[in-house]
């Protein structure tokens, strides 16, 4: 079940999100937009090279996996909250994750490596 939900995580969330982000460099133009953020964010995809803009992408995709890797440690309990003294704890169709969702991300994300 861990496995199921890692997956449909890593697609949901980093691959889907990524893409979504892809699609908007490039097809957003930077004077459309009126949020100053995503004005900058534009214009300076757009100065990038084709490689760089790569480069970019897979910052941003290891920033995601990064970040979703620490979420699933403090939800197991292997990371700590800063100045939080809660114990979280997830149940999946209410069976207990047993603290074994981060591993279980961190070999999906493995496995996806090394097929590639």
């Amino acid at each position: 079940m861990n496995t199921n939900f890692v997956e449909s995580l890593y697609e949901s969330i980093v691959k889907e999100n990524l893409q979504l982000y892809k699609n908007l460099f490039e097809t957003t133009n930077s004077t459309s937009t009126s949020d100053e953020y995503w004005k900058e964010a534009i214009g300076f995809y757009d100065t990038l090279t084709v490689e760089n803009k790569d480069k970019l992408m897979k910052i941003i995709e290891q920033t995601m996996k990064d970040t979703i890797s620490n979420m699933l440690g403090v939800i197991d309990g292997s990371s700590t909250l800063k100045d939080c003294s809660l114990e979280p704890k997830l149940l999946l169709n209410s069976i207990d994750t047993r603290g074994e969702l981060q591993d279980s991300f961190l070999e999906h994300i493995e496995e996806i490596d090394s097929n590639t």
